[in-house]
């Protein structure tokens, strides 16, 4: 995509609520937006670097290996970061590119950036007294919890397929399953490892609490990953989760989501609400 080759703007279409932080009048057909570096201002650099200080202290006691890796070479603790510039060294490692988005966009918007290995991160940040907790997701969740992992080619090419999924699934009553899956893995996934359990998800790797919760706490189950079981099991956006799914590796994530989901679907669409 060149980057200025942007369509006419166009505001959130119905499927996205009203009320929506970030700026829609500017957005392109396809949601991307200019990610306007020099608009950003000290306090938010500031901000951003308290954010990615704190839960640098976290992530090499909870998180995978293969994250830890690539957030090391990234070098992206000063401020918030150009995406053009981490775009070009994606290109090179794993064939992505960074979109800067506007914030939640629609679900065939999201699925076909994806399909076309672009990652959408919003452009704003949260203010000071959301640092614990934010409903929508910032620059800061997008950029630490999903960009790194971006430079490992199994889970880059999971991202891949599941974007050509969510296309199929539109079409196929699947979107709510394939939703489930998604939380379950990209944002609150949890892997085995070595040195212990270790998280992967986007959700975990950018929170100060949830992290040390799923991997230490009694409290919640941790569960041998299962596709059929992951698509089937609701999950909670207002309190942590009662269980998490844990995966071998990312080539065990890769291989058992590359079957066909139709008759998948069509079973899950039989069972019992």
């Amino acid at each position: 995509m060149e980057p200025d080759a942007r369509a006419e703007p166009t505001s959130p279409p119905p499927a996205l609520p009203s009320d929506l932080r970030g700026d829609y009048s500017r957005a392109a057909a396809d949601f991307s937006v200019s990610q306007d570096w020099d608009a950003y201002t000290q306090a938010e650099h500031a901000l951003y670097r308290r954010l990615h200080a704190r839960q640098s202290r976290l992530v090499p006691l909870y998180a995978c290996t293969e994250y830890n890796r690539a957030l090391a070479s990234l070098d992206s603790s000063i401020a918030i970061p150009r995406f053009e510039e981490v775009s070009r060294r994606l290109r090179a490692a794993t064939g992505w590119e960074i979109v800067a988005v506007p914030g939640l966009i629609p679900d065939d918007a999201f699925f076909t950036h994806l399909a076309n290995r672009r990652f959408p991160v919003t452009v704003w940040i949260r203010k000071p007294e959301e640092i614990d907790y934010i409903v929508e997701p910032d620059v800061f969740h997008d950029f630490f919890g999903h960009v790194p992992l971006l430079f490992d080619a199994q889970y880059a090419d999971h991202l891949y397929e599941y974007g050509k999924g969510g296309l199929k699934a539109l079409r196929l009553n699947g979107l709510g399953f394939l939703a489930r899956l998604y939380w379950h893995t990209i944002e609150f996934g949890l892997m085995r490892t070595p040195e212990g359990i270790r998280a992967y998800g986007a959700g975990l790797l950018s929170s100060g609490g949830e992290m040390p919760y799923a991997i230490d706490s009694p409290e919640p189950r941790r569960v041998d990953f299962d596709l059929m079981t992951a698509m089937g099991t609701p999950y909670r956006i207002d309190s942590y989760q009662p269980a998490y799914f844990v995966i071998e590796s990312f080539e065990q994530l890769l291989e058992e989501t590359a079957p066909d989901f139709a008759p998948l679907y069509a079973q899950l669409n039989s069972q019992p609400a």
